[in-house]
């Protein structure tokens, strides 16, 4: 990877305006994103990336590719939370690592969206379904996050309220919304659509610009905790994302993806979820310790990706297709 890459990606307005929320933090300033306004933001970002998966989806339509490709992004989706398990089970204890592996095993889809703009403005193409993929790959690992909690934590015997998980891991608001959307695009088609299109396409940059600002300031306020987190974990954190990366570049040379594809494929299983298995593990997994598993994903595996890791597992990707 050339300098010249890692510094096309640092000067780009997205990550720059992510630096800047950090920076406001870490200086303290009141710059503060009101919370709605921040909520309006994501839910505007899934619903585009969502409906314009959908539109692409319907052009290219539904092929044994497609379902190759959706089989295994489930399939890292379940490899990557037991590895992670097991790797971090002793250090963690069982509890910790069960929510830990949840949230590396699912998926960021702010780092998703993020990595699909990073291909809109090199204009490398990608495929529809890879918002399907996405939305599966969010709650498996979830499910076997609270298994793994239960089957070797302390309350080894104590039950689990399959009702609140399944609701919590395969009806949260990301998910329906990005699959809502996705239907929509789909049903819509590129004829339907095209009305719809150049409101999304104004506004998605900007509105991601900004709400990475927004993810600058809450990541910088959850930069300080690392202290109380340890040197194991922040290791683990650092070293997650390029191992699972090398997972989805495998799988991608097996199917055979094209650049786009396989970058999106391989962002989803170096990313970690912040916000849908925080709010799952809030009801099924109560005892384990957000502040860790938060801070983690949030405050070093989310900025290293963005950050460091696009430019990265696009060279990684281009190598592997050269």
């Amino acid at each position: 990877m050339q300098f010249s890459d890692l510094a096309a990606n640092l000067l780009t307005p997205p990550v720059l305006f992510f630096a800047l929320g950090f920076a406001a933090t870490l200086l303290r300033s009141d710059l503060e994103i009101p919370v709605q306004v921040s909520k309006t933001l994501s839910l505007f970002l899934l619903a585009a990336i969502g409906f314009k998966g959908g539109v692409s989806l319907a052009e290219s339509g539904f092929t044994a590719a497609v379902s190759a490709t959706l089989l295994a992004a489930v399939a890292a989706a379940v490899i990557v939370p037991v590895w992670t398990f097991f790797v971090l089970r002793a250090r963690l204890g069982a509890v910790d690592a069960a929510a830990v592996a949840a949230a590396y095993g699912s998926v960021s889809a702010v780092t998703f969206i993020t990595a699909a703009a990073f291909l809109s403005a090199r204009d490398i193409p990608f495929s529809g379904h890879m918002v399907a993929a996405m939305a599966l790959m969010e709650s498996p690992a979830i499910v076997i996050g609270v298994l793994f909690a239960r089957r070797y934590g302390p309350g080894a015997a104590a039950g689990i309220n399959w009702s609140h998980l399944g609701r919590d891991a395969f009806l949260n608001g990301s998910v329906v919304l990005l699959l809502g959307s996705l239907a929509i695009g789909w049903l819509c088609g590129p004829v339907g659509g095209a009305s719809f299109m150049p409101f999304i396409k104004t506004l998605f940059p900007g509105l991601l610009a900004f709400f990475l600002l927004d993810m600058g300031l809450v990541a910088a306020r959850r930069f300080g905790e690392l202290r109380q987190v340890g040197l194991a974990a922040v290791t683990f954190a650092i070293l997650a994302p390029p191992v699972n990366a090398a997972l989805g570049l495998a799988l991608s040379a097996l199917l055979g993806l094209g650049h786009g594809d396989a970058l999106l494929l391989v962002i989803l299983c170096a990313s970690a979820s912040y916000i849908a298995v925080p709010a799952a593990l809030r009801t099924a997994l109560p005892e384990a310790n957000p502040g860790l598993y938060v801070t983690l994903s949030l405050a070093v595996t989310f900025p290293l990706n963005i950050v460091f890791g696009l430019p990265l597992y696009h060279f990684a990707v281009a190598q592997m297709l050269s």
